[in-house]
């Protein structure tokens, strides 16, 4: 055993390998830590596949890791293959003797320690540069399972006369194709480079020849590989003009041909290709002649026509053929762009009306008449009134509403609808049991009229309560999946859950079939890793019957099901079949449409309410696409999580191509219940998208476009300071020449830089209409106010000054909700309720309406036709603005005693309010079964003042009932 001293007279130290025991110690630890390693990245994997199978779409989870495993091996085998290839050629062609050079000296000691390690090193590399390929090319799974399964458009393009399925389908696979033959070629180039230099078939600085006759043939076929490619992309180069992106003064963002490139670009790429076949087959030829000479001639005459023809000539074209007359130049390719544009985003039957903007019916009477009629003028404003349901029904502090509620319609009335769902941050004690298992999901769907309020201002509550109860009828009110609804939950199991308090608590366990079990060791230990928890893992509260819910949020598993397509920002609840159901609508999306412009769709759905709102932001799987479809409309059940995918456009190829990729995972057209039909509403993000794009192409003269002279803009939100645009609006509404209201999806433009009203678009967005998705667009022809103008009218009233002042005096806050616009006999009606929020009022109550007629063919100080008026009610507003005397009460005031009659007092007081109150709520629920709201209203502003009456009876009998003294 060897030993380890100091000097001569020094203690000797003697050491020696560890026992054995030490090394099976050492040895079971190193195994132990490999296992947990691999259990850990395994674990995610696992409980991935649990979670599909799950949801029932365990077919998305294999053929995505099937696909992405085999691009992976395939092309991770080819690029190693290739590298690995030529470095073995390169070491196989070697010299048998190098030249006694100083340089060829200086590399023998590299050959030297290399070569224990040839086959260590060839495998190395090539494995790693594998490696980096296959996981570059598995990202592009979704490029490969298009090109396989893509199906034709029946479309053409105008220039090369190819389907729009090769520019959306097959050419991203071939630019994948021909990005990975480059990225072999070079490496392989570089490797085999390198190979031969530390060989000396390569010499830099040695006399004679600088390279081998084996070396020359080699290098030189790599190199011609890589031209021959170089002319496949020239090749490519021609199709990739119909949809290559390009700034243009005249358009912006252009996409397609323009002038020069079709008569510059174009021939320039074509006469390229046959200069790099040309300068290919030099490089080939090398393998007989045995010189460079030729191919390096061949080369640099391709590199000189690169330049020469693929960028001075057309420059030279843009210079002095296309700017002295552009406009002409263009004309025809900007119709192009203007046709594939339109038809691309869907809107190529959306044809601009002349709308004059002056009144066509003069008598006072008539259109106040019409403007009872011409829309249910939507009072309560989603947007704000999220503190008033908050405040009114939150019940506990463990419950939430969503910041921005939801409009939908019900008993064929618009209605504001907003989940009470679970606060995480509000239960009372916080700890991993409560958290967790305890406090696991919200209760009930609460609505409001929204045409209407009471006496106070406040919401008249359809259904409401805890449990719910109203119009909904009876269904399932758990909420186990919504916006807010982040954190996992286990349930199912021993620990039973907080149901909800209301004369106590309430138990329950969770009945669904949705979640992963943990009834074994194994799924526990792989979700105690995933979520970083180890109580998971040993927790008595996990038992039988125990499943894990997560990915809870409605966007986020329609997302995860369905990774191919883009999710709208705002998923909405509906009561339907007895059951929650949130209400996903789904693109599908491509950015390779021949001729259309691009758009961004993170820009283009930015508005004034999503601004730093990522529940109301769209989810892209690309951003910037030139054709879009909502193809699907997803429901995500807010009990049991189940997921179902609908068929809704059943002619787009880009959702066949997928349900081909995808078998059996979204469900025909005609599996839609007429009860769930009823609730589906045009998508937002689709409308603002279409609106965008139609403020330039809503011309479709090529001329009149070049000049932009009837270019729109879409307006700043006039009640926010933050100049994000304004937000389309839900509400039903009449458009010229209809004979009854539609529930429509509307929004206004102004022109380009111009404050005033340009133009107004409104789209039928009722899924049970024959018209649905129909886009009416109204170009206005006259000067007519716009929203901006009209917000500032308003803030310049002396009575919105003085309401103003009063508020602030009360310190009260003064919040403007939705500006409405609608077309009325010609002019347009803009309607605005105003809202007070006070320090005592911890919520915002409906106190104002503004309301304004504007008629470009008013005359100056035409009270009829061209005021802005400030009431305290929507009929006293609009008898205002047109000069009708009487009150047409939208929202009824609140019930007052008769004078003539003295009032009672004591037991009588309080007899009396107890009956009105009777008598007004059966006269609510009277009402509400009838679906009269306005009736609705009154009752309930009627019950809560015999409530007051009833409270202040009892407080002075009470007063009366104490001893003096």
């Amino acid at each position: 055993m060897p030993d380890r001293g100091g000097g001569p007279t020094g203690p000797r130290i003697r050491v020696g390998r560890p026992s054995r025991r030490a090394r099976t110690l050492l040895m079971t630890l190193g195994v132990l830590a490999v296992l947990a390693m691999l259990f850990v990245m395994f674990s995610g994997f696992w409980t991935d596949w649990l979670w599909y199978r799950s949801v029932q779409y365990s077919s998305v989870f294999t053929t995505t890791l099937w696909t992405k495993i085999g691009m992976f091996a395939v092309f991770g085998l080819l690029m190693a293959l290739a590298v690995g290839l030529n470095i073995w050629l390169a070491h196989r062609l070697r010299p048998p003797l190098s030249a006694m050079s100083l340089e060829q000296q200086s590399l023998d000691r590299y050959r030297m320690g290399v070569a224990p390690y040839k086959k260590w090193v060839l495998l190395g590399v090539a494995a790693l540069v594998g490696l980096i390929a296959g996981a570059s090319a598995s990202g592009q799974w979704r490029t490969w399972l298009m090109w396989v399964n893509g199906v034709s458009f029946g479309e053409k393009d105008p220039q090369f006369k190819m389907d729009v399925a090769f520019y959306a389908f097959d050419l991203p696979w071939y630019r994948f194709l021909l990005g990975f033959g480059f990225a072999a070629t070079v490496l392989s180039l570089i490797a085999a480079a390198l190979t031969h230099y530390l060989y000396g078939g390569l010499r830099i600085t040695s006399p004679g020849a600088r390279a081998t006759a084996a070396a020359t043939g080699h290098l030189s076929v790599l190199l011609g590989v890589f031209v021959s490619l170089k002319a496949v992309a020239y090749w490519l180069d021609r199709y990739g003009l119909a949809v290559k992106s390009s700034d243009f003064k005249a358009a912006g963002n252009w996409t397609g041909l323009r002038f020069v490139d079709a008569n510059a670009y174009l021939p320039a790429k074509t006469i390229l290709f046959f200069i790099a076949v040309i300068c290919a087959l030099l490089f080939f030829a090398t393998l007989w002649r045995r010189t460079w000479q030729l191919p390096v001639i061949g080369f640099g005459l391709m590199v000189l026509s690169a330049i020469l023809i693929g960028g001075l000539y057309p420059a030279i074209v843009q210079k002095f053929q296309v700017q002295p007359n552009e406009q002409a130049k263009e004309a025809p390719y900007i119709k192009k762009n203007i046709e594939a544009t339109r038809k691309a985003y869907d809107i190529a039957d959306t044809k601009p009306e002349n709308y004059s903007g002056k009144a066509t019916v003069s008598a006072k009477d008539q259109l106040r008449k019409d403007a009872d009629t011409a829309a249910s003028y939507r009072l309560l404003d989603p947007n704000i009134v999220s503190p008033t349901f908050q405040q009114l029904e939150q019940k506990r502090k463990y419950y939430q509403f969503p910041v921005t509620l939801d409009v939908d319609r019900y008993a064929g009335k618009d209605t504001v609808i907003g989940l009470r769902e679970l606060n995480i941050k509000g239960i009372p004690k916080r700890n991993w049991i409560n958290d967790h298992f305890t406090y696991t999901h919200g209760y009930g769907a609460i609505m409001g009229a929204g045409t209407a309020v009471d006496g106070a201002g406040s919401p008249i509550f359809t259904e409401n309560g805890l449990p719910t109860s109203g119009q909904a009828g009876k269904y399932e009110q758990r909420i186990y999946y919504g916006e807010k609804t982040e954190q996992y939950s286990i349930v199912g199991g021993p620990h039973q859950e907080l149901d909800y308090e209301a004369n106590g608590e309430k138990k329950t366990r969770f009945q669904g079939n949705s979640g992963v079990s943990l009834g074994n060791p194994f799924n526990r230990a792989a979700y105690a890793v995933a979520f970083s928890e180890p109580q998971i893992l040993y927790s008595g509260a996990i038992g039988e019957g125990s499943r894990i819910l997560y990915n809870r949020t409605p966007k986020e598993r329609v997302e995860a099901v369905a990774p191919w397509l883009t999710i709208d920002g705002d998923a909405y609840p509906a009561v339907v079949d007895g059951r929650i159901k949130w209400i996903v609508d789904a693109y599908t999306t491509t950015n390779g449409y021949p001729y259309a412009s691009r758009t961004t769709l993170g820009d283009t759905t930015a508005d004034s309410l999503t601004a730093g709102n990522q529940t109301r932001t769209v989810v892209a799987q690309q951003n910037q696409v030139n054709y879009i479809r909502n193809s699907v409309k997803a429901t995500v059940d807010a009990y049991d999580g189940s997921v179902k995918l609908y068929q809704w456009d059943t002619e787009d190829p880009v959702l066949k191509t997928w349900m081909k990729a995808f078998p059996d995972t979204v469900e025909p057209k005609d599996a839609i219940s007429d009860e769930l039909k009823a609730h589906l509403r045009y998508p937002q993000d689709m409308f603002k998208v279409q609106r965008e794009l139609l403020t330039r192409y809503h011309v479709e003269n090529a001329a009149q476009f070049y000049s932009g002279s009837d270019a729109w803009q879409v307006p700043a939100d006039p009640t926010n300071k933050d100049g994000n645009a304004v937000p389309p609006y839900y509400l039903s509404m009449k458009m010229p020449g209809d004979t009854a209201q539609r529930f429509s999806l509307t929004t206004t433009f102004t022109p380009n830089g111009r404050p005033n009203l340009g133009g107004f678009m409104a789209v039928d967005a009722d899924a049970t209409s024959k018209d649905y998705g129909k886009i009416r667009l109204l170009r206005v022809t006259s000067e007519v106010p716009g929203p901006a103008q009209v917000q500032s009218k308003l803030n310049s009233l002396p009575a919105v000054a003085t309401f103003v002042r009063d508020m602030k005096g009360a310190d009260s806050e003064i919040q403007y909700g939705n500006l409405l616009t609608v077309p009325l006999d010609g002019g347009f009606l803009y309607v605005e309720p105003v809202y007070a929020q006070g320090r005592s009022a911890l919520y915002p109550l409906l106190k104002k309406v503004a309301v304004s007629y504007v008629d470009a063919s008013a005359k100056e100080g035409d009270a009829a036709r061209d005021v802005t008026v400030f009431e305290n009610t929507l009929g006293e507003a609009l008898n205002q603005v047109f000069g009708v005397d009487g009150e047409t009460p939208t929202t009824p005031p609140p019930a007052k005693p008769d004078p003539t009659k003295p009032p009672a007092t004591g037991d009588a007081a309080l007899n009396q309010a107890i009956a009105d109150a009777q008598k007004a709520f059966t006269e609510g629920e009277a009402a509400l079964k009838k679906g009269d709201w306005t009736a609705y209203g009154k009752a309930q502003a009627d019950l809560a003042e015999a409530l007051q009456r009833a409270a202040a009876a009892d407080a002075q009998r009470r007063e009366a009932a104490q001893p003096s003294g």
